[in-house]
C-alpha cells in the first residue's frame, strides 16, 4: 500500500469518528468536518486512477505520434527512392546515348582520316598509312606466330637518261585487281608504290608482285617493274628494321635494266 491509500484510509477513520461525535453531541461543526474528512478520503481515492487515465492518455498521445513520425519517415524514403530511381534512369539515357555519339564521331573521324590518308590520283593509301600499316600488322603478326611481307614497288619505261615513270593509275588497277582484301596498298609521295600482304611468307610474296608485273604488261609492255621484297620474320623483327631491308633489296633491283624483283637478305 502506498502514502496515498494510507493517507485516504486515515482520513476516512477521521471523518467516521468525527461523523460519531457529531450524531451523539448534534454539534454541526463536527458534521461539517466529517464531511471534509470523507472528500479527502474519496479524493485520495480517486487520484491514482485519475493519475493512471492521464498516464494512459499520454502513452497513446506518444503511439501516435511515434506512429506519425514513422509514417512521414517512410514517405520521405519513398520520394527519396523515387528520386534516385528518377537519376538512375536518367544516367542510364545518357550512357545509352553517348555510344551513338561515340559511333557518329568515330565515323566522321574514318571519313576524315580516309581524304586525308589517300591518294587523290589513284585513290590507293598514302605512305603515311603504309608506314602505319607496317606497325599494326606486324603486331598483330607477332601475337598469332604468323608472317608478314612487303614490297616496294617502282614501274618505270626505260630510257637513256632518267626512267619515266609509269602512269599511276595503270599501277594502281594492277595492284587492286591482284591483292586480296586484307592486303594493303599505298602510293609513296615519290611515286614508288609500298604493298603489305597479310600472313604471306616470301615465296607468296614474290608471285604476287610478279602477278602485278604480268596485269601490267597486258595493258603496256614496255613497262619495267622493279620490287624489293622484305619478309617478318625472316629479314627483320620490327617495321623500321623491315622497310630498311625492303628498300635496300629495291636499291639492288635497280641495278638491272630490266623487271626485277629483289629478295632482302636475312638479318
Amino acid at each position: 500500500m502506498n502514502s496515498r491509500s494510507v493517507l485516504a484510509v486515515g482520513l476516512g477513520v477521521l471523518g467516521l469518528i468525527l461523523g460519531v461525535v457529531a450524531a451523539t453531541s448534534g454539534s454541526g461543526v463536527f458534521a461539517v468536518l466529517a464531511g471534509l474528512a470523507a472528500v479527502g478520503a474519496g479524493g485520495l481515492g480517486m487520484l491514482p486512477d485519475a493519475l493512471g487515465g492521464a498516464a494512459s492518455a499520454a502513452g497513446s498521445d506518444a503511439k501516435s505520434v511515434t506512429e506519425l513520425e514513422e509514417a512521414l519517415a517512410s514517405q520521405v524514403q519513398a520520394r527519396i527512392a523515387a528520386e534516385d530511381a528518377v537519376k538512375s534512369l536518367g544516367a542510364q539515357l545518357a550512357k545509352a546515348q553517348n555510344p551513338l555519339e561515340g559511333t557518329i564521331e568515330a565515323a566522321e573521324s574514318v571519313v576524315n582520316s580516309k581524304a586525308i590518308l589517300t591518294d587523290p590520283e589513284t585513290g590507293l593509301f598514302t605512305e603515311d598509312y603504309f608506314n602505319v600499316s607496317i606497325n599494326a600488322r606486324i603486331a598483330a603478326a607477332r601475337r598469332h606466330l604468323r608472317p608478314v611481307a612487303i614490297a616496294v614497288v617502282e614501274v618505270v619505261r626505260l630510257s637513256e637518261g632518267d626512267d619515266e615513270a609509269a602512269d599511276a593509275s595503270l599501277v594502281a588497277d594492277a595492284i587492286t585487281k591482284t591483292l586480296r582484301e586484307a592486303d594493303t596498298s599505298c602510293r609513296m609521295e615519290d611515286g614508288r608504290f609500298g604493298l603489305v600482304l597479310e600472313d604471306t611468307p616470301e615465296n607468296g610474296a614474290i608471285w604476287t608482285v610478279e602477278r602485278i608485273r604480268r596485269e601490267i604488261n597486258e595493258h603496256e609492255s614496255d613497262l619495267t617493274m622493279r620490287a624489293g621484297v622484305a619478309c617478318y620474320p625472316s629479314h627483320a623483327f620490327d617495321s623500321a628494321n623491315l622497310l630498311l631491308q625492303a628498300n635496300a633489296a629495291l636499291k639492288g633491283a635497280r641495278e638491272w635494266q630490266q623487271d626485277r624483283i629483289e629478295v632482302a637478305n636475312p638479318s
